[in-house]
């Protein structure tokens, strides 16, 4: 089986369209509309939105956003980094690799990627090969922050 091609969406309203197919199902904190409406408005052409298409539908979607370092409280050495706001499957299309495959185009990138775990979510990203951060009130301000590091990076204590 070929591995689901992921593909940076457009800040558009043909997106917008299709963000509302998520909105029926998705629980309210996963809901990227008001990002994307965000966007559109700062008319932002580095969309932050990737996702799945099957059959010219959207399936999937991660929210990703690139983090510069001088804003690291996690990594050491402190540097840019990825955040996963939001990541969503049609409950149709879940159990099909589809979020493992949005996890693993993120990883791609080379650089560390933290996550907040949400939802009883925690063996995913488990098994994604993040790790729990140990938590911190001051830095995590209620968050339950994953991590992925690559080679060469470790956690700041």
């Amino acid at each position: 089986m070929q591995s689901p091609k992921v593909e940076r969406l457009k800040i558009n309203y043909k997106t917008l369209e299709e963000f509302q197919k998520f909105h029926e199902y998705g629980l309210p904190e996963l809901s990227m509309l008001e990002d994307l409406e965000a966007n559109m408005v700062e008319n932002d052409n580095n969309s932050p939105f990737y996702g799945i298409y099957q059959d010219g539908n959207l399936v999937a979607r991660i929210s990703l956003y690139r983090v510069d370092a001088k804003y690291d409280r996690y990594f050491e050495p402190a540097q840019d980094y990825y955040e996963i706001w939001k990541l969503e499957v049609l409950p149709q299309y879940r159990n099909q690799g589809l979020g493992t495959a949005l996890v693993s185009y993120a990883k791609s990138l080379s650089l560390p990627v933290k996550t907040n775990a949400r939802h009883r979510s925690d063996p995913f990203w488990l098994k994604m090969g993040f790790q729990p951060v140990r938590y911190n009130p001051e830095r995590d301000r209620g968050e339950s922050p994953y991590v992925w590091l690559p080679p060469g990076v470790k956690l700041r204590d």
